[in-house]
């Protein structure tokens, strides 16, 4: 029979919450072979009869045996007819698991390549996965129409029945690529076919291919100052040296540009609402940053992850549509417009990259899923996408304007809310004498959560401060996350 401190290592697996969703012979055989992996029951060791565990755990019979049956199918136990059950023999050639045995200095540190290395420490892209106030760049959930989103789908299945499961093209359904291209001809005055547009998971993917697909480890590519922490990590990790170029008002400093004496393969953008300082690329900039990489054969990849949403006259059009030169790459994604857990971005790309960037898309997930792509291409050709996209800039415009009131009321002694043009987030500089970490870290304790501004900075940061997100928080959760706010800087 067990010792005493075995069976209750079985009881606690039993009851362990964690293991609640297995079933009761499940539970048991882990335990069992989490006993033979640590080495507590050695090769050779006679386990309980099947009655008698049964009795001592008080179940069934049956779940003893099955638990047996499982052990001895993957080769951790040895039944004998007529002899019992007993530990396999090759479990002596199996090393303990146990982390309770392993002390610190025994934690084997991974063994990383320096790529490994980079990305490892560069701590990964690590969004606000919950919305709690004020995260920025989180769209507001509560508002979709799920029932619509819910009716297409039944569509799209009852349309393509088992073609709706297969694997998509790895360029994306042609249905889709279709219908983002008239969407952003119209409505973001792009120049746009389906065979130049390729379906992603995500902005940071696209990020990846460009960094990986176009440029060298070494290479160097132009970046806003302030920048995007997913580009510059994304930057990062394939190896390219970045080259800051500070902003104005007007959005990037072409004198600034032009000055640069070392030679770039690309220049990253976010010209609708710059991130994170919110400011619109003016049209001559846009024009000049069009002709610098004409000039020097370098790329421009336009991130236009939120243009949806401008708040104050109409948007301007995108680079890629006024670029004559053909040029650039256009990075959009319905992950902000509809709902985070879409994971639906894609890329209008210059002919000639469309199937190497595809090819290589192929190495990295392949596909995106068929069912919902062709979901969101039902969502934009039934206007949905306009009619929802036109609702949410209406309720994002009354928060943008509740959270400056609101900044302006309760904490304009401490900081200088920047109200913006557009997108999802104000950026807050705080005044002299505060410390951004310190209040970061108070506010995180309290429920809140803001983006440091100090850490988006290739230079020496101009201000420091925070992005408050204001689209996905009402009006009430706003006011509390304020006063919450007010509560912490009058004890800083």
């Amino acid at each position: 029979m067990f010792k005493h401190a075995q069976l209750e290592t079985v009881k606690a697996w039993m009851i362990d919450p964690a293991n609640g969703s297995l079933p009761l012979h499940e539970r048991i055989q882990r335990a069992l072979r989490s006993l033979i992996l640590e080495g507590v029951l050695s090769h050779g060791k006679p386990l309980p009869a099947s009655r008698a565990l049964a009795a001592s755990l008080n179940v069934s019979r049956d779940t003893i045996e099955a638990a047996y049956t499982r052990l001895h199918a993957e080769g951790f136990i040895e039944r004998h007819t007529g002899k019992g059950s007993f530990v396999s023999a090759s479990a002596r050639f199996l090393k303990s698991h146990s982390r309770q045995r392993q002390s610190a200095a025994e934690v084997r540190e991974p063994t990383l390549s320096e790529r490994g290395n980079v990305i490892y420490k560069s701590g990964g892209i690590r969004e606000f996965s919950l919305p709690r106030p004020l995260a920025p760049g989180i769209p507001e959930t509560r508002l979709f129409p799920v029932h619509t989103w819910e009716r297409l789908e039944r569509q799209v299945l009852k349309e393509y029945r088992h073609h709706a499961l297969e694997q998509s093209p790895p360029q994306g359904t042609e249905r889709l690529r279709r219908a983002i291209a008239e969407y952003v001809n119209l409505e973001r005055g792009a120049h746009a076919t389906p065979e130049r547009i390729i379906i992603l998971t995500s902005s940071q993917q696209a990020l990846a291919l460009c960094s990986h697909v176009l440029m060298d480890s070494g290479d160097a590519i132009v970046v806003e100052d302030p920048t995007y922490q997913g580009a510059q990590k994304a930057f990062k990790a394939a190896g390219l040296n970045t080259l800051a170029v500070p902003l104005d008002e007007k959005g990037l400093s072409i004198e600034s540009l032009n000055a640069l004496t070392e030679p770039a393969k690309a220049i990253y953008l976010t010209p609708s609402h710059q991130y994170p300082t919110g400011v619109t690329l003016s049209l001559d900039r846009r024009l000049a940053v069009i002709n610098w990489a004409n000039q020097h054969q370098a790329w421009i990849i336009e991130d236009d992850y939120d243009s949806e949403f401008h708040y104050e006259g109409k948007p301007m059009a995108c680079v890629q549509g006024l670029d004559a030169f053909n040029r650039t790459i256009y990075i959009g994604t319905f992950t902000k417009s509809l709902f985070p857990g879409l994971r639906i971005a894609y890329m209008i790309v210059p002919e000639e990259l469309a199937e190497p960037l595809t090819m290589a898309r192929t190495l990295m997930d392949g596909h995106t899923a068929s069912i919902t792509q062709l979901t969101v291409a039902k969502f934009l050709e039934g206007g949905h996408f306009n009619s929802y996209v036109r609702m949410m800039r209406g309720v994002y415009v009354a928060r943008r304007d509740k959270l400056a009131s609101l900044i302006e009321q309760y904490l304009a002694d401490f900081v200088v809310g920047i109200t913006p043009s557009g997108g999802m987030q104000m950026p807050c500089h705080l005044k002299d004498g505060l410390s951004e970490a310190a209040i970061a870290t108070a506010a995180r304790r309290a429920g809140i959560d803001m983006l440091r501004l100090t850490g988006l900075y290739a230079s020496q940061p101009a201000a420091a401060g925070f992005l408050m997100g204001f689209a996905a928080y009402t009006e009430k959760e706003m006011e509390e996350a304020v006063g919450k706010l007010a509560a912490l800087f009058r004890l800083a």
